[in-house]
């Protein structure tokens, strides 16, 4: 028979399996095996956080029995059918194996003949991470969205729980739809996220405040979308777009979402001010995130030039959607007078070849007024190119992205990467030892930079999981995990997509309630100024 099956009835099944597994021994008579076990989720070599919850897995090929050994000094664990170590058991390994790897036999019948696979270790950093992380819950299908949730997940365990439920607003034709969870500094007692449609606004989480902010004004072009929190100041920067996707029948990127406007705002979460810092009429800015300093915001954004003779935006847009190619800029702050600086080049990774002259020449001349900028922090000189989503570390050395050919919406493009820029020294390059062939795309830096997780769909190619990689202190990574889970083959059989995974240092504690609540009354409206107060 095989071991690779569903499980149903989940918690007496795994209860039993507890019960059942604790005399479990090695076999004593086996051939040995040179090669590394097939196992899901793939753990072989990786290094994991040392207060990272149970590493589980089962074997992922035909056989009649599996057992497998966890092992460091000692302490060991053995389990049989699948790897599930009990939660005490685990701390304790881990504890002891904090700077060292634990070493992983695994074994395998076929009728009456044991095979012993290559052992394999797993590395045990004494880098933590921030204990829990907040993800949206979404079907892969369009036409299904508004069944989402923002939930979170305790690193340390399996514990799951709902921040925001989509249903609790959206009635059939009257839809809703929740998106872009954000937090100042991993706190989860400040954070925002949005709702669309019905009972739209923005929430605004403030140490134990709850706000829903009416965004809207003739001034800007729509409601705040992707979220900068400031790191210490209760402003937070948005990108605002008219957004609009389209599909494929033959493309192997099924959809492609695109912007036919987006601007640049900053808002002020005590005065309710919002203004314009970058709305120019040729360029698509989106993805802002500042650096930890907080003195300087990055963003993307794609040199477009509309055809004055095509009355439909959306429809020129579209014509030119496989040449839309976004750069990295990045703008000055002054906290004490809220004002920002003109915008300076830091990654170019367009399309050279398509560049109008005038976008050459501005491009030069920002290099050229410019002389933090050298020849070494515009490297991205390839023919296609399209950079997204900047990502500081927390120590302001390194700027993590995702890169494709085309466009903006990474995670339908099965060629989207993650590349990084050493701040220091101009280096750009892919994360080959991070990356698979199919899409990588939304990421964040853990609190302490040792750790990014990132969204990726190497497993199967359709469904979005989260996935952890350390880094190292010269900006090099180690192999890659997946978020481990009570049964290792829980994500085979889970229907949703892990979208824009988010770290935090605790849970949030509002009730999806709260939230509800809050929403189905009105918004603050906002004032639009020309510049934020003091």
């Amino acid at each position: 028979m095989s071991i690779h099956k569903p499980t149903f009835f989940y918690s007496f099944v795994l209860l039993l399996f507890f019960l059942s597994s604790c005399g479990t021994k090695l076999p004593t008579e086996y051939v040995e095996k040179n090669e590394w076990p097939k196992i899901y989720p793939d753990y072989v070599n990786v290094t994991i956080p040392v207060n990272i919850a149970p590493l589980t897995f089962e074997l992922d090929e035909e056989a009649d029995e599996m057992v497998a050994r966890y092992k460091v000094g000692d302490i060991e664990i053995v389990c049989a059918d699948k790897m599930q170590p009990d939660i005490d058991d685990w701390k304790e390994m881990t504890s002891a194996a904090k700077g060292k790897d634990i070493q992983v036999d695994v074994f395998a019948r076929h009728d009456s003949r044991w095979t012993h696979y290559k052992p394999f270790t797993i590395t045990v950093s004494p880098d933590s991470i921030d204990p829990w992380l907040s993800f949206r819950l979404i079907p892969p299908s369009y036409v299904s969205y508004e069944a989402l949730t923002i939930s979170q997940r305790c690193l340390e365990n399996f514990d799951e729980s709902v921040i925001y439920d989509n249903m609790l607003c959206s009635f059939e034709v009257d839809g809703q739809c929740i998106n872009c969870h954000n937090y100042q500094q991993y706190n989860p007692e400040r954070m925002q996220f949005h709702a669309r449609q019905k009972n739209g606004g923005t929430v605004i989480a403030y140490d134990g405040q709850l706000k829903k902010v009416n965004m809207k004004n003739d001034s800007i072009i729509s409601a705040g979308v992707y979220p900068a929190w400031h790191p210490w100041m209760k402003l937070i920067v948005y990108s605002t777009n008219h957004t609009n996707q389209s599909f494929f029948t033959t493309n192997r990127d099924k959809i492609e979402v695109y912007d036919s406007q987006s601007d640049l705002i900053a808002y002020d979460i005590d005065s309710d001010e919002v203004t314009n810092i970058e709305n120019r009429d040729d360029e698509l800015e989106v993805f802002p995130a500042w650096a930890p300093d907080g003195r300087t915001l990055y963003y993307s954004s794609a040199h477009f030039v509309r055809d004055s003779s095509n009355q439909d935006i959306i429809a020129d847009v579209i014509a030119h959607y496989d040449s839309l190619h976004y750069n990295i800029y990045r703008k000055s702050f002054d906290p004490d007078t809220k004002q920002f600086g003109p915008r300076e080049l830091v990654i170019l990774a367009d399309n050279l070849v398509a560049q109008t002259d005038s976008l050459v020449a501005q491009t030069d001349s920002i290099i050229a007024q410019d002389t933090t900028l050298t020849s070494h922090t515009s490297p991205l000189t390839s023919k296609h190119g399209s950079a997204l989503l900047p990502r500081i570390s927390p120590d302001g050395r390194f700027l993590l992205f995702s890169m494709a050919d085309h466009g903006v919406f990474h995670i339908w493009h099965h060629d989207a990467d993650l590349w990084l820029m050493d701040l220091q020294t101009g280096e750009v390059r892919p994360l080959d030892e991070v990356n698979s062939p199919e899409t990588e795309s939304y990421h964040t830096w853990s609190s302490n930079g040792r750790w990014i997780v990132f969204s990726s769909r190497r497993d199967d190619g359709s469904f979005t999981r989260p996935f952890f990689a350390h880094c190292n202190a010269d900006g090099h990574f180690d192999k890659p995990f997946e978020l481990p889970c009570a049964d290792p083959d829980y994500h085979r059989q889970f229907l949703k997509n892990y979208n824009i995974p988010e770290l935090m240092r605790g849970p949030v504690t509002y009730s999806p309630q709260d939230f509800a609540d809050l929403l189905k009354g009105d918004g603050v409206p906002v004032k639009y100024v020309r510049q934020l107060s003091k």
